[in-house]
């Protein structure tokens, strides 16, 4: 039986990267969704829906593929906080966020539309941020230039010393790809990292 296709809703260089560690080819595609948050969304909400449209969007493309979508958004007491995209708005967001707990929602969602699959999860991951001073958080973004990070922080490098706690069931999630939850949604939907694993990135 031939083993379906495997494609990364996401042009994301954290997310490729932390797929890569499951040994499993496959490919990115752009999903090319409209990420606006709608009137009175949650940012767990947001997160899931928008991980479920991306891989919807991609599947509709390759019906007979299994298909891997994902989002991230910084939940600050309801606020949501995305990628800043620009030095301002992330001094602006790591302000809000120093001496504060923050939820990092990270949403996965596999689908394979030729079995009529949709399979989905959420990952919080509680972070608490350090009482930054602004030299601090100066200095963090012109070494990261973290502005395709939600939240603005990049754990997975220097990151992690705007932190002072992390807790989490599934540790990937807070770089942007729970693993252990797509390892199980991959499962679901026919496809076995541990019987399946044998190469990179296509």
């Amino acid at each position: 039986m031939t083993r379906p296709a495997l494609i990364l809703a996401s042009t994301s260089r954290y997310r490729r990267e932390l797929m890569m560690r499951l040994r499993l080819p496959f490919s990115v595609e752009a999903p090319g969704v409209d990420e606006t948050p709608q009137a009175g969304e949650t940012p767990a909400a947001l997160a899931q829906r928008l991980a479920l449209a991306k891989a919807r969007a991609v599947a509709t493309r390759h019906p007979h593929a299994i298909v891997i979508g994902s989002d991230q958004v910084a939940d600050l007491d309801g606020l949501a906080l995305g990628k800043p995209g620009s030095h301002e708005r992330a001094v602006e967001q790591l302000r809000l966020m120093r001496g504060r707990r923050v939820v990092f929602q990270t949403a996965v969602a596999v689908v394979r539309h030729d079995l009529d699959h949709d399979g989905q999860d959420l990952a919080a991951v509680a972070v608490t941020f350090r009482d930054l001073d602004d030299a601090e958080i100066e200095h963090y973004l012109h070494l990261e230039t973290p502005y395709d990070c939600a939240g603005s922080a990049r754990s997975e490098s220097l990151g992690i010393a705007l932190l002072s706690a992390i807790e989490s069931d599934d540790p990937t999630a807070l770089v942007g790809l729970p693993l252990i939850r797509t390892c199980r949604l991959l499962r679901e939907a026919g496809l076995d990292p541990l019987r399946h694993a044998d190469g990179a990135c296509a």
